[in-house]
């Protein structure tokens, strides 16, 4: 459980700065920076009210997020096409191939799914010429 109250407390009854506060509680300095923050967004005043409990304080300070909503389905990529293009033009960039696939698909795939499928490429070239399977190297 958070340590909202002890952080509070030791605030406004001791009038303690963040670094004592977080010492006494094995906190972070930033939790105890954000807690007061959240706070004074909250217009939480001290004492706090008897009625409020734990979880109550939890939930005004840190509300839930909405569950994330599922993204749109992506146009896909031609890997395959990307390796060969890569193989055949020698001064050919991974950077230009996504670049002018953004420029067809501006809400395609970012750079980093790229790298990440080159990578995966070579992990499957450098398997099929020594025989080992990519699961097989790791151990």
């Amino acid at each position: 459980m958070r340590k909202i109250k002890e952080v509070l407390r030791l605030r406004f009854d001791l009038g303690l700065h963040q670094d004592q506060i977080a010492r006494s509680c094995s906190i972070g300095q930033a939790t105890v920076h954000r807690y007061l923050e959240k706070a004074a967004a909250a217009k939480l005043v001290w004492p706090l009210p008897d009625e409020l409990d734990e979880h109550q304080l939890d939930r005004l300070l840190f509300p839930t997020r909405p569950l994330r909503t599922v993204s749109p389905h992506r146009p896909g990529v031609d890997f395959a096409q990307i390796h060969t293009q890569l193989q055949t033009h020698k001064h050919l960039t991974l950077q230009l191939l996504w670049e002018e696939y953004r420029e067809t698909q501006p809400g395609g795939y970012g750079y980093s799914r790229y790298v990440v499928a080159k990578i995966m490429l070579r992990v499957r070239d450098w398997a099929w010429e020594t025989g080992v399977s990519p699961a097989q190297s790791a151990t």
